[in-house]
């Protein structure tokens, strides 16, 4: 039975396709050490750089003391939940002025946990194409229909709903604010209209963009002001906050809904009490005095031709994408092909991922290798 296995990981590996688990010496900053070599880190989700930021971890750690367990050795909904995990939801509430909160394991938990269980038999999704896969699992075990509009293509999203949403009781728009694989912004006002217009539920992954946009690292939709239109939005703890897990926020109906319905949520063992402390200490603490730190990554990346931090090098090929890849990393960067099913076939790509201490003169000879526009050291 295994050679089947043996055989589908041989085609993997012919194809350039094959993956496997990394092992790093050290990471500081923008610096990765890998295979001997200090790099800078192009892969990296620490876009604020808390996560391993020694300093801060040595200040939290004087704040936290022995307060906070190391696990929680139970469901939330058994006895897994300490005053902690009720105080970083209540900020959350407050922060995007919402009824309720919700926090789960990951961003892949919140995901599939929230896609599977709001749409029933007699309901719907319609969800942009390029949305995370968790988008896509959950929608898969959700019992009801889901239909995915060209990516970003408001035309493509009505005729859908033009067509189908007559046909079911409820009907939900899904879409991601900060697209993870080519760092382009939703048209979420126009997505709104639609929402009215078909009297849809609209709900939005914010999870590359909480911590980076907004005047209070809210996201997207706080730098558009149409918080108030966001029936259930998600963000993670475990990119620009730098700890683990994620939250959603809404009305106190689909929240009870979700505690209720989120299989992922239910029957999970909760993060760490010391992991939400932490979340909730960096929202407080840390997160408010990074506006202008937050603001220069984003210009950097509007220079390097992307609408965020995350600029897409479209390469085609698996073979091609590696091959770009090992030029880089002799350059002295680390990055990492992003190949398929995670993006469509023949856009195999190089994904990188600015942090706030990455400076524009630091992507000369990257910009030079991958063509780039080599604007970020001419202002």
């Amino acid at each position: 039975m295994l050679e089947q296995y043996k055989q589908e990981l041989d085609a993997l590996n012919n194809n350039s396709h094959l993956r496997s688990i990394k092992d790093f010496s050290q990471k500081s900053g923008k610096y990765i050490t890998f295979e001997g070599k200090e790099l800078i880190n192009l892969s990296s989700n620490n876009y604020l750089g808390f996560a391993d930021n020694e300093e801060i971890t040595q200040e939290f750690l004087d704040f936290a003391g022995a307060k906070y367990p190391l696990g929680s050795a139970s469901a939330r909904l058994l006895t897994g939940t300490l005053p902690i995990y009720k105080e970083l939801e209540l900020l959350l509430c407050k922060l995007f002025n919402k009824e309720s909160a919700l926090i789960f394991n990951s961003g892949y938990h919140a995901n599939v946990g929230i896609t599977s269980s709001i749409a029933g038999k007699n309901d719907v999704i319609f969800s942009d194409k390029l949305n995370h896969a968790s988008i896509i699992d959950g929608m898969k075990l959700a019992g009801g229909k889901f239909f995915r509009y060209q990516h970003n293509d408001m035309e493509s999203l009505e005729r859908l709903l033009i067509r189908e949403r007559k046909n079911f009781d409820n009907a939900i728009i899904v879409t991601e604010s900060v697209f993870s694989m080519d760092g382009d912004i939703a048209d979420l006002k126009k997505i709104i209209e639609l929402k009215k217009k078909y009297n849809c539920l609209l709900y939005v992954d914010e999870a590359h963009a909480f911590g980076v946009f907004g005047e209070k690292g809210l996201g997207i939709c706080e730098t558009l002001v149409i918080l108030p239109e966001i029936d259930i939005l998600v963000g993670t703890f475990g990119k620009s906050i730098g700890s683990m897990g994620a939250f959603a926020v809404s009305n106190k109906v689909l929240i009870d809904y979700l505690t209720n319905k989120a299989r992922s949520f239910i029957f999970s063992t909760a993060l760490p009490p010391i992991s939400i402390a932490f979340s909730k200490w960096i929202i407080e603490n840390k997160l408010p005095f990074t506006l202008e730190k937050r603001k220069k990554m984003l210009t950097l990346g509007n220079k390097l031709g992307s609408q965020s931090h995350i600029i897409p090098v479209i390469i085609g090929g698996n073979s091609e994408t590696e091959q770009m890849c090992k030029r880089l990393f002799d350059a002295g960067y680390f990055t990492l092909p992003i190949r398929p099913p995670t993006v469509p076939e023949g856009t195999s790509r190089i994904r990188i991922s600015l942090t706030t201490d990455i400076e524009g003169k630091d992507l000369d000879k990257l910009c030079t290798i991958t063509g780039l526009t080599n604007k970020t050291t001419q202002d």
